[in-house]
């Protein structure tokens, strides 16, 4: 039979080839690093996304 495994055994440390800003507008922007693409933008709340790296300036 499946299971689904230990608990809490989900992503360690930083998601790669990702970061993150905050927008004009007050909203967290998400880029892909490799190309530089604009990826999601979260409108759900004002806090960042959890495991992706901020962009400094």
């Amino acid at each position: 039979m499946a299971t689904n495994g230990k608990l809490g055994s989900g992503r360690i440390g930083a998601v790669k080839g990702r970061s993150q800003f905050k927008g004009p507008n007050g909203n967290w922007v998400k880029r892909d690093a490799e190309t530089g693409r604009f990826m999601d933008q979260k409108t759900s709340s004002t806090t960042h996304f959890k495991g992706v790296r901020k962009e400094k300036g």
